[in-house]
């Protein structure tokens, strides 16, 4: 029997603002948007006809829209609030 995965990654739907979707993790139960700061934190549920994604297909997306990998290894913790 294998771990589940500590973080998910999603894919939204494509928009005219984002060609490719945007990139979400959820880990901790929480949801995160890929932004140009870094992973921001998002209140609300899974965005509908976001689908999911692989590690592997989640590194793809960030090459092919040209950010660094090593983002997907500092999707935060959820804190307290």
């Amino acid at each position: 029997m294998t771990r589940p995965q500590e973080v998910r990654f999603l894919r939204t739907q494509s928009t005219m603002a984002y060609p490719a979707g945007r990139l979400l993790a959820l880990r901790d139960g929480g949801l995160n948007v890929l932004a140009p700061d870094g992973w921001t934190r998002l209140r609300t549920e899974r965005p509908r006809g976001s689908t999911w994604l692989t590690r592997e297909e989640a590194e793809d997306w960030c090459e092919r829209e040209g950010w660094p990998l090593h983002l997907l290894n500092e999707v935060p913790h959820q804190g307290r609030v």
